[in-house]
């Protein structure tokens, strides 16, 4: 851990340490966050001291498919901390093979909902009842008590039949997005999905040249790939609380790919 959080707003983000989380936690920190990590890797403690130049930073080792370690994250950021503000449910993976799905097998199927959306599902259960423990009497025309976004994907409703499994995920993330968003709406509580779509991290660089051809032929208006900033911004946006009255809301931050064209 590097700093105590003090009167920050406190911030978990699974997968937080690379890709599109790692640029999550780079916005959140810079927007004023103290910002606790859950990621399967060691401990990165080059990434974190640099990360603690800016804010203060927290590392639990761990797997968001595995309950035990969801509780223990929470368990560690509350010993830490204290309190949570915000919950990034951003952390997931891809097939490691992408199968047509007359092909596919059970193991990849389990493997990607596991992490992608029943891991997520119940952290999100665990974190919401802390939110709702310490945030006191309920006062729905004042701030939110907390903010809890979903990073979901396109694929949430565009087909890829050669990793069926992920799509089928990311539609269930849009799914759990609503339920929670209806659930804790009355306790004060505001739940958003965010929708990437192209993204440059190292999960999308083995089909590089596939979409560097298909933003090439149109394949969004805003003609580029996606950074993680792009969804950093999005998600420091939703974290504001500038938007009380509004919940369950979809944010594209997809270059514009989600707009019908003809």
């Amino acid at each position: 851990m590097t700093g105590a959080a003090d009167d920050r707003p406190v911030a978990m983000v699974t997968g937080g340490n690379r890709g599109i989380g790692l640029g999550i936690t780079r916005g959140l920190l810079a927007a004023g966050y103290a910002v606790s990590i859950l990621a399967t890797r060691e401990e990165p403690t080059e990434l974190l001291a640099e990360l603690g130049e800016t804010g203060p930073v927290r590392y639990s080792r761990g797997s968001v498919a595995e309950l035990a370690d969801n509780q223990r994250y929470l368990a560690e950021t509350l010993a830490d901390w204290g309190r949570v503000d915000l919950l990034v449910n951003n952390a997931g993976v891809a097939p490691t093979v992408r199968d047509d799905i007359l092909v596919a097998t059970q193991e990849s199927y389990d493997r990607v909902m596991s992490i992608n959306l029943r891991g997520p599902y119940f952290l999100t259960q665990a974190v919401a009842n802390q939110m709702i423990s310490q945030r006191g009497e309920v006062d729905l025309t004042g701030p939110v008590a907390g903010t809890i976004v979903n990073v979901s994907s396109t694929s949430a409703r565009t087909v890829s039949t050669n990793r069926g499994e992920y799509c089928i995920s990311k539609a269930g993330v849009a799914m759990a997005t609503q339920l929670w968003a209806a659930r804790l709406a009355p306790e004060g509580i505001v739940v958003y999905e965010i929708r990437p779509g192209v993204i440059d991290t190292d999960m999308t660089s083995g089909v590089k040249d596939r979409y560097d051809a298909m933003f090439a032929d149109g394949l969004a208006p805003i003609p580029r790939w996606g950074v993680p900033a792009d969804v950093a911004g999005a998600v420091v946006q939703l974290a504001a609380g500038a938007m009380p009255y509004s919940t369950g809301d979809v944010i594209n931050v997809d270059g514009g790919m989600h707009i019908p064209r003809l």
